[in-house]
Formats: C-alpha cells, structure tokens, sequence
C-alpha cells in the first residue's frame, strides 16, 4: 500500500532540527525525501554526542542519537554548493522536485542560484519552504535563529519554570527544542496546503516561515490572557493560569498530576479526598472561584495528598473519574503499558548497528500509513543511486563528481 505522498519528492537542504522534522514527517507519509548534505561533514546533529548509536559490539558508531530523532526514510546524498558543479546538480535535482525545504540565512542560497526564483524558473510547479528565525522582513531577519534564543525572545520562558518565591525561580527553558519541532509540524502543513493549492492551479508557491513566528502564535491561551487583559502572564511552576486544580501534587512516594477540568470532576476529587465540603464552599464550588482562591485550595489539598502513594491515589481517583497521573520519566514511559500497545517504540534495520531505535509516527491512518522505509541514512548513503538513477548520470561521471570532492 503506497503512502499518501508516495507521489511527492522533496529536496531537503535543511539541517538539524526544524527543516529535517517536517522532511521526516513528509518522509513518513509516502514522499522521497532526498536529503542534501555536506560531503565531508554532513548535518551538524550528527557529530552532536554522546550519545551515539551503538553497534553489535557495544562501540559508537558515527552516527548521533539526535540525529537519528529527525533523519528516518530519507536518502543521503552528499553534495558541495559551493561549486558551480555542486549547484548544477541541485539545479537538476529540483527541476525533478515538487517541494524544497531549506534553513539557510536570508539570502543565503541566492549566492549560488539555489533560491525559490531562480529554481521556480526552471521548475514552476516548485514548494519552496524556506525556515528561518526570524522571516524573511523584519529588522532580526538577517539574525541567526535558535530554539533556545526564540524560547527567551518569544515569550515561552516567561510563562515556564517556579514562580517567584518558590525554589528554582527563574526563566526556564522547555526540556526539548520545542519550537524546532512546533516549527516543522508548521511547515509540514503549508507544504500541504500548498501543494493541495497546486493541484487545483498546477503553480507552486513560497512560503517563509519563522521560528519566532510560530513561538508567538504557540502561546494559545496565555497569548489571549495578555491581549485580553493587557497583563503579561507570569511563570506558575505546573499551575495551570485558568484552571485550578491542573497541576502537581506531593504524595507519599513522590509526586502526581491532578487536572480536574469542571465543576463535577472536582467534585468527585473532594469526595476521594474526603472533603466533600470543598465542593459546596463557595470559594471553591466554580473553576473562577477556585482561580481566585487557589492560595487557599492548593495548600489545603497538598495536606492531604501526601498521605497516600502516587499509585494508590491514581486509583481511587480513576475509580471516580477524576484525571490524573504520574510524573514518568523516559524509562517509565515506555515501560508503560499503553505506550507499549501503541508500538511507539520501533527497531529499524541499520547499516552499521544491525538495528537502531526509533519512535513511531502519531498519525495513524486507516487507508494510507505510516511507511517505515529506512533508518536515519548514513552520509551519503544514496548519493550513487540519486545521481543515476534520477539524474542518468554515467557511473564514470559519478566517479569523477567523487574524485573531485563535488560529491
């Protein structure tokens, strides 16, 4: 069974994060993603260890286990963009394309012909998805972007980590490169778009995306806080700014998360905790006054919960359907059992480790899955493959792009 995108290529020259999630996520859904790289070096996240993918032996191999996060059913081809020769052979790739998906700096690929209106030229039916930090106008547009930088400048990290007061005060970053990955999922779905807007037109089209864009527009409901009441939201540790009880609780051996979302659901925590009278006190009887309150409720309940485990809780609180839950690390997370019949965890067939880890895609469709075709490529792996078989490029002509460094 063909995936949805089994009729799409995508020329990838993005790397590390942003770019090569929604190359993978494309990858994923049935398109031939091939993925140019450097030939001496390649993407920057395959150096970015430890930790790096084991072999049968127990001995690192080249490849880093973060690159391997973002790199699944691709084709790596090595190829220098700093030669006419190396540009010609992008050319030629993309005349063959439907979408392009690159992260340089602004103006970064005009240099060397690479850019949408010199590609769109040649090929007008052309996606070109072009990732930046900041887009492509704007005073920061020829500023490098990073997660971490558009995490502060954005606004994410003055709604996360303790308030003030509590211990670990602080800006905080989130444990993830999240606005990398919020960035390829935006990606991923204007290359839909506009592909879906091809086929009705039969023209391609452009679209600039940036990282600090999608951080702003990500905020959700603490974006609407601020421009509802013109007070920028502060950080609040795991309470929730509109719900009260949506945070974490002390418990006997540890910690777990209530998130009791009406009037009814906390109503049924009182009685599991034993105080079905909070639910009829007026402070605490509706989610605004509970808010209002919460100074009050949240210490009242953290006397309570320490008195059982966090699984003897979860139990009784199930029981009454209250949400609720642990705080997992990794290794519990997927040593739990609805991860585990999920499949979320995957071995794939890999060159150098016999098998290498990796996390199943979310989607699940009925008609066309999830595809999975090949682990993370080694560099270069289908250079010899893409050249001839896509470009018909002689074997002796490969061999001479190779001895050259072109390739």
């Amino acid at each position: 069974m063909s995936g949805a995108l089994s009729h799409i290529r995508v020329l990838d020259l993005s790397r590390v994060l942003a770019g090569p999630w929604a190359g993978q996520l494309l990858a994923d859904l049935g398109a031939e993603v091939i993925k140019i790289e450097r030939p001496d070096t390649g993407d920057d996240t395959r150096a970015w260890g430890p930790p790096f993918l084991q072999d049968g032996e127990g001995r690192n191999t080249s490849e880093a286990a973060y690159y391997l996060c973002a790199n699944r059913n691709k084709k790596s081809v090595t190829v220098d963009i700093g030669s006419a020769q190396g540009q010609e052979l992008i050319r030629a790739l993309a005349r063959k394309a439907d979408v392009v998906l690159e992260n340089f700096k602004v103006g970064g690929l005009a240099q060397y012909g690479l850019d949408y209106e010199s590609l769109r030229a040649e090929n007008s039916r052309l996606v070109y998805c072009s990732i930046t930090g900041f887009g492509q106008i704007g005073p920061y547009a020829n500023r490098p972007g990073y997660d971490f930088l558009i995490q502060g400048l954005g606004g994410l990290m003055s709604i996360t980590g303790a308030r003030a007061g509590e211990p670990g005060a602080g800006p905080q970053k989130v444990g993830v490169a999240l606005t990398d990955i919020l960035t390829g999922l935006y990606a991923t779905v204007g290359v839909l778009a506009a592909l879906a807007h091809r086929e009705r037109t039969g023209e391609g089209q452009y679209i600039d995306l940036a990282l600090l864009d999608v951080q702003i527009a990500c905020l959700a409901n603490q974006n609407m806080n601020f421009l509802t009441t013109g007070t920028a939201p502060t950080r609040m540790g795991n309470a929730h700014p509109n719900i009260v009880p949506y945070q974490d609780f002390p418990t006997a051996d540890g910690d777990m998360i209530l998130a009791v979302g009406n009037d009814r659901q906390f109503a049924s925590l009182c009685g599991v905790l034993g105080h079905s009278e909070w639910a009829a006190d007026e402070r605490f009887a509706t989610n605004a006054g509970r808010v209002k309150h919460r100074d009050v409720l949240v210490p009242l309940m953290r006397q309570v919960t320490v008195f059982k485990t966090t699984q003897e809780w979860i139990a009784a609180l199930e029981a009454a359907n209250v949400p609720c839950g642990p705080i997992n690390d990794l290794k519990a997370v997927y040593d739990d059992p609805q991860v585990k019949a999920r499949g979320l965890r995957m071995e794939l067939p890999h060159p150098l480790a016999g098998t290498t880890p990796t996390v199943a895609n979310p989607l699940r469709l009925s008609a066309t899955p999830v595809e999975y075709r090949n682990a993370p490529p080694l560099l270069g792996q289908h250079t010899h493959e893409v050249l001839q078989q896509l470009l018909g490029l002689s074997s002796e002509r490969i061999g001479t792009l190779a001895s050259s460094g072109i390739i």
